[in-house]
């Protein structure tokens, strides 16, 4: 028999069956372990973020005339321009040639093959990789019991403060209509997959053909997965033409 449970005025319904839990600067975001090919400005001051740990080390050829800098999660590139004076008249050129950097970030490699060009400033975002979300959702999830998991998964998708350490994957772009209520329909609004922790999560949102009383009990449902963990809305009654929100977690990454 399915388990409700009450957090914060919210009625989360826990499902007990099932095998237990687990012109201005650009934007260049890029993944480790595989080759990037970016374009960097060739005058202006380049910036590299290690998304969600630090910049442990910089590898580059430095006899290319290039200047790095890094502290924390930062690090700020630069392809030094050259001058000439001939006779009072000054001369700048800017670098043409491509570089390599190797960029250790939170554990992981990040090689970049970067073409300096005449463009804006870039900032290049080192995403985290399956294996350092692994690792993040470990740390977060590892504390909690099973039910404390479902809770705080659930109302960090209601409160809009999902962890970088989630990924977001295509929603089913359907509608679904459940057997048990022939008047509800859902459309998934997100879907999201927690890497090491072998859980996935979809956000609903539930419309009504007239005024009705809502139970997570009514939508324990195989069209919503036949191994879910908990179901939670954002409200227990919705009128017509309104729209709920239903958060899903299951133990594995598809229904």
């Amino acid at each position: 028999m399915p388990k409700p449970a009450s957090v914060s005025g919210l009625a989360i319904l826990v499902v007990l069956a099932g095998t237990p839990l687990p012109a201005q600067a650009q934007t260049i975001a890029v993944m480790p372990d595989q080759t990037s090919r970016i374009r960097l400005s060739n005058r202006d001051v380049n910036h590299v973020v290690c998304q969600g740990g630090e910049i442990e080390d910089v590898r580059f050829s430095a006899e290319k005339g290039i200047a790095v800098e890094r502290g924390g999660s930062d690090a700020w590139i630069k392809f030094l321009v050259h001058e000439t004076d001939d006779l009072g008249a000054r001369t700048r050129t800017y670098a043409t040639e491509p570089s390599e950097f190797f960029v250790a970030c939170n554990g992981a490699i990040y090689p970049l093959y970067a073409e300096p060009s005449d463009i804006a400033a870039q900032t290049v975002v080192l995403m985290p990789g399956a294996a350092q979300r692994a690792s993040a959702n470990e740390t977060l999830l590892a504390p909690m019991a099973e039910e404390e998991r479902a809770v705080g998964i659930t109302l960090a998708v209601l409160q809009d403060r999902v962890p970088a350490s989630f990924s977001p994957v295509a929603p089913i772009r359907r509608s679904i209509a459940l057997s048990a209520m022939p008047g509800i329909t859902l459309s998934e609004r997100q879907r999201l997959e927690i890497d090491g922790a072998g859980l996935s999560i979809s956000e609903y949102l539930v419309t009504a053909a007239t005024p009705t009383a809502l139970d997570e009990r009514d939508f324990i449902d195989g069209a919503l997965g036949d191994d879910l963990f908990a179901l939670t809305f954002d409200r227990l009654n919705v009128g017509t033409g309104d729209t709920a929100r239903l958060i899903a977690v299951r133990r594995s990454a598809r229904p």
